[in-house]
């Protein structure tokens, strides 16, 4: 009687055969290889040059679709060309910020590609912030131009933006009709405009930085992460030429918003990697996702794991595997869902990867091995982690102990001179991901803040995130950002903001305990959730509520979420009142035995 292949054999094995797999792609394959090597931060190439050489080598062919649009490559270059020679007019020169504001469509990525011919920095500002959020963005963009479409005016006003609340501000508006007073329209701003590349474009080094990426951090308010050509560059030929594998023939579908990493780097990279198409949607959506697969061509889309989930939950239809895509690339795709959704819809291949705004390496799953993030050939590290206190684990010795393959804990990424640590605006902030003296004395590693699980042969499997921020929706939450909105609630005394899991869903969805001054009524209830949603982004509003008398705290003053997070919502673990946010309309009602059930089956999704 023979016995079972080890773990070992069978993901050596399955490696193998992915590694024969890219055989088919080698050209592509080998190109990839060759800018990682060939790349160095002080290079003088960058973004604009690889639009640039594309628009010359093959300008006929499709760069950007956006519903029934299409521009070539030359197309889009010679426009970009005309933003870049606005922007010049308005004062932009190299290191200076552009702020951008809009929501997905072919503008974004126009001026994105202005700005960075320009050797100028992108801030990529999400559209969904308001208030104190997004007025603390744009001030880290350090931006004199400040890009804005009609449909997000308002917020703009919001955080106390406008050209008669900023002097000294050069404002571009995108919109029909007329430009609102003291902005100018955008089209009317590149209408004439020269079309050449602008000779800023060839003075651009690898180093310089082109994105500002906002991520949530722990002071509640974003961080802007920074972006540089270099790390681009090496995204685009490690997940894009590499992994990813497309073809010149090949569209690929991104309905992600523009100001994500996954969008503005993987996907755009992807494509800008192979001369291929980028295939852009406005914004997801599970009932019309396969419509617009199939109306664009696409052969590829970008995902995050709950797009996934969506997909897979909504009732099976014929057309299911009626499309062209054959390999998809993205982060989150959890691994009780990945054979299911692979089978389904007939995906030939997923390129998973792990990686964030402000990490200096990614992982990348390019040889095909199942419910893994992939490989990554730059030092890492998996290390022992105490939840508890949040920390990672020091020995006797002082430094930290690697876990045993199998075993979760922290993951770490050293940083040196191929894998750089590019931080974000705020040096203060840069400094705190930072560890050192971690297995040697003066050695310097970025703390990703996640926890992994080590599955062998330099693979890893995303486990959860720790600290204050967990994700939903695909969004990273800050909850010190959502305790901020709880408290500016009149009769809100204190407020603790943590995540909890629910059943078929990826991440966690938020949930505030909260202590009131006087019980609330159902009145107040709805006036919270109405404040809540006009504060916060849709997916950072809480939708459980926990009413406490007063919250526990530790020694040094801090609030214990640990007990709360375990005991989640659940009316059977917890003897305090509990409400549910269902209909935001509506607001918040109680979270009775039967309700929870529904949630816990499945019957109420959120």
């Amino acid at each position: 009687m023979s016995l079972p292949p080890s773990s070992d054999t069978v993901r050596f094995r399955d490696l193998l055969r992915g590694a024969l797999g890219t055989l088919p792609d080698s050209f592509t394959v080998n190109r990839g290889l060759l800018n990682l090597v060939w790349l160095k931060p002080d290079q003088k190439h960058s973004i604009g040059r690889v639009l640039e050489k594309l628009a010359v080598s093959q300008p006929q062919q499709p760069a950007l679709r956006f519903e029934d649009r299409v521009w070539t490559y030359a197309e889009f270059n010679a426009w970009a060309n005309r933003i870049a020679s606005l922007l010049r007019r308005q004062g932009v020169r190299a290191g200076d910020g552009v702020a951008i504001l809009m929501e997905n469509r072919p503008e974004v990525l126009a001026c994105v590609a202005a700005t960075v011919k320009l050797g100028a920095v992108a801030g990529m500002l999400n559209h969904q912030q308001r208030g104190e959020a997004l007025a603390h963005s744009l001030k880290l963009t350090r931006a004199g131009v400040v890009i804005c479409g009609e449909e997000c005016v308002d917020a703009l006003a919001s955080a106390g933006y406008a050209p008669d609340e900023v002097p000294g501000m050069r404002w571009i508006w995108d919109g029909e009709g007329s430009a609102p007073s003291g902005w100018q329209r955008l089209a009317d701003g590149v209408s004439g405009g020269a079309a050449s590349n602008p000779p800023e474009t060839a003075r651009v080094r690898l180093r310089d930085p082109c994105f500002y990426i906002f991520t949530s951090g722990t002071t509640g308010l974003p961080k802007a992460s920074v972006m540089t050509h270099y790390r681009w560059l090496r995204g685009m030929a490690g997940l894009g030429q590499m992994t990813l594998r497309l073809r010149r023939d090949d569209v690929l579908y991104c309905c992600l918003p523009l100001y994500h990493n996954n969008a503005l780097t993987v996907s755009w990279g992807a494509v800008l990697g192979t001369g291929s198409t980028l295939a852009l949607g406005r914004k997801f959506s599970a009932s019309r996702f396969w419509d617009e697969i199939r109306r664009s061509g696409a052969t590829s889309f970008c995902y995050i794991g709950e797009l996934c989930r969506y997909l897979l939950n909504r009732p099976a239809d014929a057309r299911d595997r009626d499309h062209r895509v054959r390999v998809i690339v993205g982060n989150g795709l959890r691994p009780e869902i990945w054979d299911a959704f692979q089978q389904r819809f007939g995906i030939a291949r997923i390129s998973e990867f792990y990686g964030a705004s402000e990490s200096n390496l990614a992982f990348a799953n390019g040889f095909d091995v199942s419910r893994t993030a992939g490989f990554c050939p730059l030092p890492f590290a998996v290390v022992a982690f105490d939840v508890d206190a949040e920390t990672p684990v020091r020995g006797a010795d002082g430094f930290l102990r690697k876990v045993s393959r199998g075993e979760s804990g922290l993951l770490i990424c050293e940083v040196t001179d191929k894998a750089p640590f590019d931080g974000y605006t705020d040096e203060q902030a840069s400094q705190a991901k930072l560890l050192r003296d971690v297995f040697k004395a003066g050695d310097c590693w970025f703390n990703t803040g996640d926890l992994v699980r080590d599955q062998g042969f330099r693979h890893i499997q995303f486990v959860d995130r720790i600290g204050d921020t967990f994700r939903w929706k695909g969004e990273n939450v800050a909850t010190t950002e959502v305790e901020a909105a709880c408290n500016r609630f009149d009769g809100i005394e204190q407020a603790v903001v943590y995540g909890v899991q629910v059943p078929d869903a990826d991440g966690r969805a938020g949930m505030a305990a909260l202590s009131f001054s006087q019980t609330p009524d159902v009145a107040t209830l709805r006036r919270l959730a109405q404040h809540l949603c006009a504060e916060l982004p849709a997916y950072a509003v809480p939708l459980f509520l926990r009413l406490r008398a007063e919250q526990e705290t530790t020694s040094t003053f801090k609030f214990r979420k640990g007990s709360l997070k375990q005991e989640g919502f659940d009316p059977a673990r917890v003897d305090d009142p509990l409400y549910v946010l269902r209909d935001r309309d509506l607001g918040y009602e109680p979270l009775t035995a039967a309700l929870h059930a529904q949630i816990r089956d499945g019957a109420v999704r959120f």
